[in-house]
């Protein structure tokens, strides 16, 4: 009888928890999903949506480092908290302080922009309210690495190299950008390799991917995600055990 019981509860939890997953979703929403704060702007402004028609929200902002511990410099949200109207937009800003200036200068610096919303109080007994916080990376970009026009149709990832080592390939990252590939192909047009997992790059950095060296096939395609939030590719080609990016192959 206790193991019935037992298995009872759990089975009440699962389903509770699917049922939650299926309503709960955000009111506050970002117009981003990244952020690139190049050194000569000392902020960067972006805009918020209170997408309940209903009721008022509190919007909580944060920066974070890369072992996620919560930072007061040197970027910080301002405001750190604000009322939205049902409905309403308003706007949250990033405000670097005088310590960025001692930011790496040859690379970018990686951060986490944190935006939590918090319901109204409600009037009702024995009801859960939930806070659903958002979470994006957030670039800091030292004057060196600012980008042109004319940058964005020639893409620094372009300088990307696979190397093949045993039956894997390691991704070499020789630029000063943090890089993050979310999908891998056999050939350009080609069905994404299921078994590949996104994973981000940092500046000056490699690492070995998580598939088969034959399963990326001659002319393995990589897609990054761009400063824009969109997906850009990189077309390969290799030789014994090197594969460079053909130049302009992934566009259209």
């Amino acid at each position: 009888m206790l193991l019935l019981n037992r298995m009872t509860a759990v089975s009440v939890f699962a389903v509770t928890t699917t049922l939650f997953s299926s309503w709960a979703y955000a009111a506050i929403a970002l117009d981003r999903t990244r952020i690139i704060m190049d050194a000569e702007n000392r902020s960067v402004s972006l805009q918020i949506t209170n997408e309940n028609n209903q009721l008022p929200y509190l919007a909580q902002g944060w920066i974070e480092d890369q072992q996620n511990n919560k930072i007061k410099g040197p970027l910080t949200v301002l405001p750190p908290v604000q009322r939205i109207e049902a409905g309403d937009k308003s706007q949250i800003k990033v405000q670097s302080l005088p310590g960025v200036d001692l930011l790496a200068q040859d690379k970018e610096t990686l951060f986490y922009f944190n935006l939590r919303e918090i319901p109204p109080r409600s009037d009702k007994p024995n009801t859960l309210q939930i806070a659903l916080q958002t979470r994006i990376k957030l670039f800091w970009r030292p004057t060196a690495l600012k980008l042109s026009s004319a940058d964005y149709n020639n893409p620094v990832q372009q300088k990307v190299t696979l190397t093949r080592i045993g039956d894997k390939y390691r991704i070499n990252n020789p630029t000063g950008y943090y890089i993050t590939f979310v999908e891998a192909s056999d050939r350009q047009g080609g069905k994404p390799i299921s078994a590949f997992k996104p994973t981000m790059i940092a500046p000056k950095e490699n690492q070995m991917m998580d598939i088969p060296a034959g399963t990326m096939g001659r002319s393995p395609v990589l897609k990054y995600v761009n400063d824009f939030g969109g997906r850009s590719l990189l077309v390969f080609q290799c030789g014994a055990t090197t594969c460079e990016v053909i130049p302009g192959a992934g566009k259209g």
